[in-house]
């Protein structure tokens, strides 16, 4: 963050300065875990129903902290930031810190005031901030954008899905005078959602890439998610970008809702930041030629599925709209890597078992693209098996539920359960009742009798596997993240260490 003092922070955020000097300056990061302050830092004293930061705020002082945004002195210097007026305090927010009255609201808009703030200040002197959004690869896209971004200067972007009232304003106060880009990621789970965060931190480039099923259950259906996306590009600049993805006609029409200039991006014949030529490799790793009106170039990706071409492509216009020469940004792509854990996070153990893990989070867009993923890679590759006999390897799809999917949820699974089918996918192995209707779904599509598989739990799974599992197989685990695959994930790694 830009250096301040506490007195010019409670101007901002409209509070006082309390139990300290406000001459005090912030010049460290701003921290809402007391662990991560570094020294001359800011903590952040966000209220909550199991723990309350306000009890480490003296910790925090004693450590180095230069301060606490609060919403009640506490005893060591502090800004208190003012209660919301009644009515005000966003549903979001109170959901996120889980108070009762309101005071976490009232922290997390004191830090959206800042944030605004310091972004503002920084824009002025150059800095260019990037929106990222969409229903599925928002993260992927957010790393490969600043991936390429680094080499152009320094650039911020969050770790893993932090995109939301919290992690939107931190992410943005990690930026200082020598940050030239700024890459967020933003999420909606309800109509002006995405407004709000690009109020707190106004993006110049904006970058929508789909408009899927997730969260369908709070928003009614896809034409309003599509309302909810395209907030980003209404609050673009004049002078800004939206990078509209061309092969989603939801995404496409949201060209209308920007005074911003469009760029498009996909294979559609009017993108002008287009894949042509795509091709995967036996770990269905992608390759394809980066078309653009300034030239076109190879790009032979290392990361698994064919879904991330449209990703590379918006990071590719992204980079392009700041300096890259069509050249650089194809070599670039063609070492990104994935910075974010369990999104295709391919591993493949010593007995030639591969784990495919994309257990963060579902819906049915991502379901289908790792599916495709997962195909690829078994007919790709083949094992050996027992008699030294070579065979196309065996692909295990061990799926659980996806969430927030409302009255489409029963289709929905049944539609993911047939397309492991068609797919010929070898196994499916379905956790949980929540996700019951993807094992119907496989049962009922073809002559599948057996290959799919109805577990309870977590561990079943892992028992099963552990049993069935056999050299050179392909495994997919993949769930919304309440469902926690995750856990099978590691259990099939673990398996996997000498």
């Amino acid at each position: 963050m830009i250096s301040l003092t506490l007195a010019e922070i409670a101007s901002i955020v409209g509070g006082t300065v309390h139990d300290g000097d406000g001459a005090t300056v912030v010049t460290g990061s701003v921290e809402f875990d007391s662990r991560k302050l570094t020294p001359g830092g800011l903590f952040v004293a966000l209220p909550g129903e199991k723990v309350d930061g306000h009890d480490f705020a003296a910790k925090a002082v004693e450590s180095g902290a230069a301060g606490v945004l609060a919403a009640r002195p506490v005893g060591v210097p502090a800004v208190v930031v003012p209660p919301l007026p009644p009515g005000q305090a966003h549903e979001r927010s109170v959901a996120l810190t889980g108070d009762t009255d309101g005071s976490g609201a009232a922290v997390l808009a004191g830090l959206a005031k800042l944030a605004r703030y310091v972004v503002r200040e920084l824009s002025a002197k150059g800095l260019t901030v990037v929106g990222v959004t969409g229903s599925s690869g928002k993260t992927s896209t957010k790393d490969l954008i600043a991936q390429l971004l680094e080499p152009l200067g320094p650039t911020v972007a969050p770790p893993g899905s932090f995109n939301n009232e919290l992690g939107h304003p931190w992410t943005a106060l990690r930026a200082d005078e020598s940050t030239r880009h700024l890459v967020l990621e933003m999420s909606a789970r309800g109509m002006g959602h995405i407004a709000g965060l690009a109020r707190t931190a106004p993006p110049r480039i904006g970058v929508v890439l789909n408009v899927g099923s997730a969260h369908v259950s709070e928003f009614g259906s896809r034409e309003a998610i599509a309302q909810a996306k395209g907030e980003l590009v209404e609050a673009l600049p004049e002078d800004g970008v939206a990078v509209l993805n061309r092969d989603d006609p939801l995404v496409s029409a949201m060209e209308s809702r920007t005074k911003a200039r469009v760029v498009g991006v996909g294979e559609h014949p009017d993108a002008e930041v287009r894949a042509e030529d795509i091709t995967l490799d036996e770990q269905a790793r992608p390759s394809f030629r980066l078309v653009t009106a300034r030239g076109s170039a190879e790009v032979k990706l290392q990361l698994h599925g064919e879904h991330h071409v449209g990703n590379a492509l918006s990071a590719a216009a992204v980079a392009l709209e700041l300096g890259s020469t069509v050249d650089e940004i194809a070599a670039r792509l063609s070492t990104v890597e994935r910075r974010s854990a369990r999104r295709m996070e391919v591993t493949t153990r010593a007995d030639g078992v591969t784990i495919l893990n994309d257990s963060y989070n579902a819906n049915p867009e991502s379901m289908r693209a790792a599916l495709k993923a997962l195909a690829s890679m078994s007919r790709g590759g083949r094992a050996r098996r027992a008699g030294g006999r070579e065979e196309h390897r065996r692909s295990w799809a061990v799926l659980g539920e996806m969430g927030e999917l409302g009255a489409d949820s029963v289709s929905a699974h049944d539609e993911i359960g047939r397309l492991a089918v068609r797919l010929n996918i070898g196994k499916l192995v379905v956790v949980g009742e929540g996700a019951a209707a993807m094992h119907q779904g496989a049962s009922h599509e073809g002559s599948w009798g057996e290959e799919s598989v109805l577990v309870p739990d977590t561990d079943a799974a892992i028992a099963l596997l552990r049993e069935q599992l056999e050299p050179g197989d392909v495994v997919l685990v993949k769930a919304s993240n309440f469902a926690q695959l995750w856990r099978v994930a590691n259990a099939l790694l673990e398996d996997g260490v000498a």
